[in-house]
């Protein structure tokens, strides 16, 4: 991966923790995925079953699941209850400064669906509508988030 990118988070059973962050990015890519369930218990045994993926429960602030989707290209992604904020399964960008990230997306049309909110000991999250209606997340890494 360049250099500045991640290109992969490592989970150690309390968090995913990113390889690297970008530095002056001028493309986003996707590092994270999110999927949201009515049942989680249930949605974790279908993945499980179906995909082989393995599941680890976040020690967080609200329910949260890390989903180790296997070793090699691809990226992994988080598992939690649906909402009605976030009804469908969405993607997360690594983003150097999650504020200008938001306005970067004023300005294209889009919409803050979730404002910048603390990751204790992770980083900041914000939460973007496109102009399709499509929820997507972007994170900036910052362990002294709180």
């Amino acid at each position: 991966a360049p250099q500045g990118s991640v290109s992969r988070w490592v989970m150690d059973g309390t968090g995913a923790i990113p390889v690297s962050s970008p530095k002056e990015a001028t493309m986003f890519r996707p590092i994270h995925f999110e999927v949201p369930a009515d049942d989680p218990d249930r949605a974790q045994a279908f993945y499980r079953q179906a995909l082989g993926w393995q599941f680890d429960k976040w020690d967080g602030p609200s329910p949260y699941w890390l989903v180790n989707t296997g070793d090699g290209d691809g990226i992994n992604g988080g598992l939690f209850a649906r909402d009605d904020g976030f009804p469908v399964p969405c993607f997360v960008v690594d983003v150097p400064d999650a504020e200008a990230a938001a306005r970067k997306i004023a300005g294209a049309g889009g919409t803050i669906a979730m404002p910048k909110t603390a990751i204790p000991g992770m980083g900041w999250s914000v939460y973007a509508k496109d102009t399709e209606g499509n929820i997507f997340g972007m994170i900036q890494f910052d362990p002294a988030a709180s």
